[in-house]
């Protein structure tokens, strides 16, 4: 899964599967579904994603993380993971 980020257009993009998208739907004004050919969801597009979601955190919660791995696209460097306790 990668998140992408695009400042310019104020735009999220979730990219949940390396299948291409083969149609859309928006389910809500500026949030849009793609779907594989087999009708599997591979992204979520948000629009105005500022107004929408917090940009600035990141919060994992209830994954397997002894199998997580986690860089900066780009760089191939490892991000550090804090541990949040209940």
């Amino acid at each position: 899964m990668t998140f992408n980020c695009y400042p310019e257009t104020d735009s999220l993009y979730i990219n949940l599967s390396p299948k291409k998208s083969a149609h859309s739907d928006e389910v809500s004004e500026g949030i849009v579904l793609d779907f594989d050919a087999d009708g599997n969801l591979v992204g979520i597009d948000i629009d105005h994603a500022s107004s929408k979601v917090d940009l600035t955190q990141l919060t994992i919660d209830s994954l397997p993380l002894s199998g997580l791995s986690m860089t900066k696209a780009g760089s191939g460097s490892p991000l550090q993971a804090r541990s949040r306790t209940r």
